[in-house]
């Protein structure tokens, strides 16, 4: 998968005063895109538009990069090991067929590298805070490792927390963890002689793989650290498909409303997480997304949360949405149209009990 420079758009910038990092879609463009003909590989469904939201891949992750190797400057075994993992062909590998089973067989947003050193650096600014506050991580409270050690946990669980998407999104999190055991102990063994040590120090980091989707619920604060980082990577930047026909929702609608990602110190809790909206109603993506992974973590003592439209007011997304039958036709403001199906609650219901039954959909 090419990493090539791509124009300006999304940037993630080092920190100012109490600022630690910030993502932040200052450029780049969204635009209505002729679909490719149906017999191409990668054409959308029945040669439809896509709306596409252009990202600079490759700056993402250098200034990515950069802010991670900061944090991690003064402790040496958590940057070896991530200096292992971002050279690793098995990571690098499982992030891009990650990425391509979610964003080319499902239609979701971005689940790969980008995601994984963006989700990587707020997980280090979050740890960092905390820390400076007194916060004393599971890890470090139990005895088992210092500082050092929980940075190393928070940067490998966090990196790798979504590598289980290449199997199916069903169960991502259960496979994360069985992929993510071998190349653990390949970085892990050469950092930790004492087998004991490292297996301890490893259960924290398989934690934070299975519970940053909330199936289940962290129960260790390097887990809920990697949670909080992972809703927080919800600008329109992160969907580069960010429309695709079958897939146009409030979700897809919502994440081109997020400007904006700030975590910087608290004033009454160690972290706040601050969300500039270009649109109202990127709030569903704070509420769906982000809320929940503060509110059913450890972090929820320790994080305030806010969310706001920015000076300028409401952007317009769409300038008119229409019932076309049983498909919503959504007309955009720059001149293109989208349709989607439209699903009640009673089709829905029908559907799961006639796939529960195992009988075909023509004979219902």
């Amino acid at each position: 998968m090419d990493d090539s420079t791509p124009p300006a758009g999304e940037i993630p910038q080092r920190r100012a005063t109490d600022q630690k990092f910030k993502l932040s879609v200052q450029g780049g463009t969204v635009q209505d895109v002729e679909g490719r003909h149906s017999d191409a590989p990668d054409a959308p469904s029945n040669g439809r538009r896509v709306v596409e939201f252009t990202t600079p891949r490759a700056k993402l992750i250098e200034e990515a990069n950069l802010a991670i190797r900061a944090d991690l400057a003064a402790y040496p075994r958590a940057l070896a090991a991530y200096d292992a993992l971002r050279g690793d062909p098995e990571a690098l590998a499982c992030w891009d067929m990650a990425n391509y089973v979610t964003m080319r067989k499902l239609g979701y947003n971005d689940h790969g590298r980008v995601h994984a050193f963006i989700t990587g650096a707020a997980s280090m600014a979050i740890t960092e805070l905390l820390l400076d506050a007194g916060v004393r991580p599971d890890l470090m409270d139990s005895g088992v490792g210092d500082a050092d050690d929980v940075y190393l946990t928070v940067i490998l669980g966090t990196m790798l927390h979504d590598i289980g998407n290449q199997i199916h999104r069903v169960g991502h999190e259960a496979h994360g963890v069985m992929l993510a055991l071998p190349i653990l102990d390949r970085i892990m063994g050469p950092l930790y002689e004492d087998p004991f040590k490292r297996t301890k120090v490893r259960s924290f980091i398989l934690g934070a793989i299975n519970c940053h989707d909330l199936n289940p619920p962290p129960l260790t604060l390097e887990a809920g650290i990697t949670a909080v980082a992972d809703g927080t990577d919800i600008t329109k930047g992160r969907g580069r498909k960010a429309f695709s026909l079958g897939s146009v929702d409030i979700h897809s609608i919502s994440a081109l409303a997020v400007d904006e990602v700030v975590i910087e110190k608290g004033s009454q809790m160690p972290v706040l997480i601050n969300v500039t909206m270009n649109n109202s109603g990127g709030i569903f993506q704070v509420e769906e997304i982000l809320a929940p992974k503060v509110i059913r973590t450890p972090m929820r003592r320790f994080v305030e949360l806010r969310a706001s439209t920015r000076p300028q007011g409401d952007e317009q997304i769409l300038s008119r949405v229409r019932l076309d039958g049983d498909h919503f036709v959504m007309d955009l403001e720059g001149g293109g149209r989208v349709e989607v199906e439209v699903k009640d609650t009673q089709k829905r219901a029908q559907e799961a009990i006639v796939a529960q039954l195992g009988v075909p959909s023509d004979s219902r």
